[in-house]
């Protein structure tokens, strides 16, 4: 056992869960910290008040306007200052602040700010994390502080997405490949500006810990989150582009994961609303949940889904089921 994961195991066997006092306390210490944070972020010059000014801003224009919190730290390290704090009065107190990724030893960080399109993200990626097999590209813009640049190399990569795409019109058939540019040096202290509909990036060859501060503005749009793999620099799948799309996506792969039938008017109703890869998605978990009650609805999908791959897909399920199994039966 390394000795963080001696430490982490450590602090976890003697967590206080007999001291109801000390208990009392942490939770304490955590609301007014947050409610300080709260009271800070909502005054005239606060951190959500400038996200809720930028509410109707168009991506580009969002991102602009916060490129000084970007510049000017401060801010930054006095709310690191006050979560350490924390953790000094008690190492069993956790901040709020909420944590994303590196459960798998592969890059994680915290949320430092998040309201509605704009994702405000410190991120860490450790020197050991392994080397991405996939480049991501997500309808938005971004902007990205590099606080640390750990001796890594920036990896960037770009698709082509034209006016029709982003008006609803992809189709992974017409998707273009992935093209990778030529490695260069990540910088301390440099200014990542991403179009992140076209353009994504990974890191390589860190020889220590990279910080990132991020800001992303990701609104709902028409253009579907798509997945490319690097070693083919082909499409590798696609997903829906709205925050809630994609919540009632996991939650519909939960449902069938737990075999609830009952359940099936959700899946049937999420596959008539939404983007194409989010009726798909719908639609292909409701077949594995229960095929007889998708059958109806899979051929009203493969005869009038405004998608022609959608249709094209449901048709081809559609066969499937009909199709007989070695016993004589459809699937």
């Amino acid at each position: 056992m390394s000795g963080s994961a001696a430490a982490c195991a450590a602090r976890h066997d003697h967590y206080p869960a007999g001291d109801a006092p000390r208990r009392a306390r942490i939770r304490a210490a955590v609301a007014d910290l947050d409610a300080r944070w709260r009271r800070a972020d909502a005054a005239t010059g606060g951190l959500g008040a400038a996200i809720d000014a930028a509410a109707d801003d168009a991506p580009e224009q969002a991102v602009a306007r916060f490129l000084p919190w970007l510049a000017d730290l401060r801010w930054l390290h006095r709310r690191l200052g006050d979560a350490l704090a924390l953790l000094a009065a008690d190492p069993f107190a956790r901040p709020p602040l909420r944590a994303v990724g590196g459960g798998d030893g592969s890059a994680g960080g915290v949320i430092l700010a998040e309201r509605g399109a704009v994702r405000l993200t410190l991120h860490i990626r450790p020197a050991s994390a392994p080397p991405p097999t996939h480049a991501l590209f997500v309808p938005g813009r971004s902007a990205i502080r590099v606080l640390a640049a750990g001796g890594a190399s920036l990896c960037l990569h770009e698709v082509t997405v034209g006016a029709a795409e982003e008006a609803g019109g992809f189709t992974a058939a017409r998707a273009s490949a992935c093209r990778s540019l030529v490695p260069r040096p990540l910088c301390d202290g440099e200014m990542l500006h991403l179009d992140t509909a076209r353009q994504s990036y990974h890191l390589d060859g860190a020889r220590g810990d990279v910080l990132l501060l991020e800001l992303a503005v990701q609104p709902a749009a028409r253009l579907p989150v798509r997945s490319y793999d690097l070693a083919s620099r082909r499409l590798a799948g696609v997903g829906a582009a709205q925050q809630g799309a994609s919540l009632r996506a996991m939650t519909l792969t939960l449902l069938r994961h737990l075999g609830r039938a009952d359940a099936a008017p959700l899946f049937v109703a999420e596959t008539q609303k939404g983007d194409f890869a989010a009726r798909w998605h719908a639609m292909r978990e409701l077949v594995a949940l229960d095929p007889a009650a998708a059958h109806p609805h899979l051929a009203a999908m493969a005869a009038a889904d405004p998608h022609a791959e959608v249709r094209a897909a449901a048709a081809a399920t559609l066969a499937l089921l009909k199709s007989p199994s070695p016993s004589g039966e459809g699937l």
